[in-house]
């Protein structure tokens, strides 16, 4: 393991367990009155002018005050918590097209939207699809059971557990919630690694080595349908992780893949184990909009029950977006994110030729 940095205790405003969300609220970001009046008057001159939400950029959706909010919002992402909810926002006052202008607006001001999947998604509805998710988002044969792919499970009403995405910030903009359940689960990925580091020092040595992944569900392209990558990383001594054990579980099920050793389940297990310890659970509000950076942050989501009749029926809509500030990453990344370098334009699902 000549490769692996000296591991050591991380330190930071990022490293924070459970309970330390509840005593500091400065993740906490509401609207003002002032700020949804001049997301209005965007919302205004969009419309007036026809322009689509796939169209929206800083452009044609003016903000000056809202602007520089967004761009505290960006530094305290990077360099605080990494955790932000801008709460309260009055949905029930638009219709469904009107937020997502809205939702984009935002989103080009906070960093820069990218695509979801191989078909040029550029923000994905979080909702129930009810049955047979996996034919249409990917799935693959556990013997005789059907393994969904990540992205199939996001369309379904199960349990996602603890992971991160394949960009530098998600942001989940709640419109509507369940009838019951589907809270959300943040843990600071560096706390879950102290926690580990305490315990079994040799697992979390074996987390700073590559596991391999599977593309499932994803992305098309790419030299392979697997590839390595260490759950943990640092480059210039800021931390990144990477992880969702779905995409490693995929990659077993795949020929040629290299088996994973009993040592290397047992310290996903470990860190399974630590995200539940150490994690903070909330339930989103209709108006919610809630940004993670996926370098310092797991998040997970409870099972949850609809009710189409009572019209609580859960939908989040999603962006993904690369920030002009994100930290620079380690070489053996460029296999995930394209480029490595800090303030990149990188992430998301790449698009095969036409």
């Amino acid at each position: 393991m000549s490769n692996v940095p000296a591991i050591a205790e991380r330190k930071g405003p990022a490293v924070w367990h459970g309970d330390d969300l509840v005593k500091d609220q400065r993740w906490v970001v509401p609207w003002t009155e002032t700020e949804i009046d001049e997301i209005d008057r965007a919302l205004c001159f969009a419309r007036s002018r026809r322009i689509g939400w796939e169209h929206i950029r800083q452009d044609n959706f003016p903000l000056v005050v809202v602007a520089e909010k967004l761009q505290r919002v960006a530094d305290f992402l990077e360099n605080d918590l990494g955790l932000v909810k801008l709460s309260g926002f009055p949905v029930a006052s638009y219709d469904l097209d009107a937020l997502k202008l809205i939702w984009m607006g935002l989103g080009a001001y906070i960093g820069t939207p990218r695509l979801q999947d191989n078909n040029g998604q550029m923000m994905r509805s979080i909702c129930d699809e009810g049955g047979n998710v996996g034919e249409r988002h990917g799935q693959l044969k556990d013997e005789g059971n059907q393994f969904l792919s990540s992205k199939a499970r996001t369309y379904s009403n199960g349990v996602l557990r603890f992971h991160t995405d394949r960009i530098d910030v998600v942001g989940l903009f709640t419109v509507q919630q369940a009838r019951r359940g589907g809270e959300s689960k943040v843990v600071s990925t560096q706390a879950v690694h102290n926690a580990m580091l305490a315990q079994r020092p040799d697992l979390v040595a074996l987390l700073y080595q590559p596991i391999y992944r599977s593309r499932l569900g994803e992305e098309q392209g790419g030299d392979s349908a697997i590839y390595p990558l260490p759950v943990f990383a640092l480059e210039n001594d800021q931390f990144t992780s990477h992880y969702s054990r779905t995409y490693v579980e995929a990659a077993q099920l795949l020929p040629d893949t290299p088996a994973m050793s009993e040592a290397q389940w047992e310290a996903l297990d470990l860190l399974a184990d630590q995200c539940e310890k150490l994690c903070y659970s909330m339930t989103l509000q209709p108006g919610d909009i809630q940004l993670l950076n996926n370098h310092v942050i797991y998040h997970a989501r409870d099972s949850f029950e609809d009710d189409a009749a009572g019209h609580q029926q859960r939908l989040l809509l999603r962006l993904w977006l690369s920030m002009n500030n994100s930290r620079a990453l380690p070489e053996n990344h460029r296999v995930l994110w394209g480029d490595v370098s800090a303030g990149a334009l990188r992430g998301g699902i790449g698009q095969l030729p036409l």
